[in-house]
């Protein structure tokens, strides 16, 4: 399903007690080992919609839309990405989705760079600077 152009990649940023949600894919994408939850956004779908429902399919959280926090053309994939403020309203965390996930992680503001050492998107970053509260 690569011909024509593809799908955007819809991205959940899924805040709760101070931490941020990732995931560890099974097959990374490079440099891409973890990342936040994410998938193709659907036909009809929203990106904030694919955001919630990828989430709730990888991880088994139920999240709300806090808002869509910005787009871009992923320099490492030439994807083009959308990135979704989430948060948690039920569920628990797990590896829901086994066939594409390994794990995941609740991580702090400051471990970030061990898990994404080559930096976030701006708009992610300032708003992961703001809600983690340093």
């Amino acid at each position: 399903m690569r011909e024509g152009g593809q799908r955007p990649v819809a991205t959940a940023i899924v805040v709760h007690e101070g931490r941020v949600l990732m995931v560890r894919r099974r097959i990374s994408e490079g440099e891409l080992s973890w990342q936040f939850p994410a998938g193709k956004v659907e036909p009809g779908e929203s990106r904030e919609d694919a955001a919630v429902r990828e989430t709730q399919e990888e991880t088994g959280l139920d999240v709300v839309v806090v808002k869509l926090l910005g787009e871009r053309v992923h320099p490492k994939t030439g994807r083009l990405m959308s990135y979704t403020a989430c948060e948690v309203v039920g569920g628990a965390a797990h590896v829901a989705d086994t066939e594409e996930l390994a794990e995941l992680a609740w991580v702090a503001h400051g471990e970030i760079p061990k898990y994404v050492p080559y930096g976030l998107f701006e708009p992610v970053q300032q708003h992961l600077d703001v809600v983690l509260h340093l």
